[in-house]
């Protein structure tokens, strides 16, 4: 297996699970400060990230106790598709897009292929869970381009 040379440059979780000393925001503000930025339309992810570089509050379920998914959930602003599945199907149009212009590509074509596969998987498990509607159906692209 090849070893990652790239790409090491991230954040790193904080690793105590009780909320930092220096962290001064109160829960009721925590929650305030996630509905304001959800009604904004900003997704789940970047909530975390808004906070995080912001608001200095490295995460949110030790300081409120819930995750920043339950407390949306809680305020009732839950998105009509689920974050992951909507990023997922905004790559496979971005795809389908340049699969269009340059249709002997063959290397995305395949990336396509398990971009799709991926998109059907997440589906599955969402209506299963009663998350999307059972009439979700992801018409694939890949199959209009070959």
């Amino acid at each position: 297996m090849p070893k990652q040379e790239k790409g090491k440059s991230h954040s790193i979780r904080p690793v105590s699970r009780r909320p930092p000393s220096w962290c001064k925001y109160q829960p009721e503000e925590v929650e305030a400060f996630i509905i304001k930025l959800a009604k904004e339309g900003h997704t789940m992810s970047a909530i975390g990230t808004i906070l995080r570089d912001q608001y200095a509050i490295p995460l949110v379920k030790p300081i409120t106790g819930k995750s920043i998914s339950d407390t949306i959930k809680a305020a009732g602003l839950t998105p009509p598709m689920p974050e992951d599945l909507a990023n997922l199907m905004k790559k496979a149009q971005a795809m389908a897009v340049h699969m269009d212009k340059n249709k002997k590509d063959l290397h995305n074509k395949r990336n396509m292929q398990i971009i799709e596969a991926r998109i059907h998987k997440l589906s599955r498990y969402y209506k299963r869970e009663g998350i999307i509607d059972k009439k979700f159906k992801y018409v694939a692209k890949i199959a209009s381009v070959t």
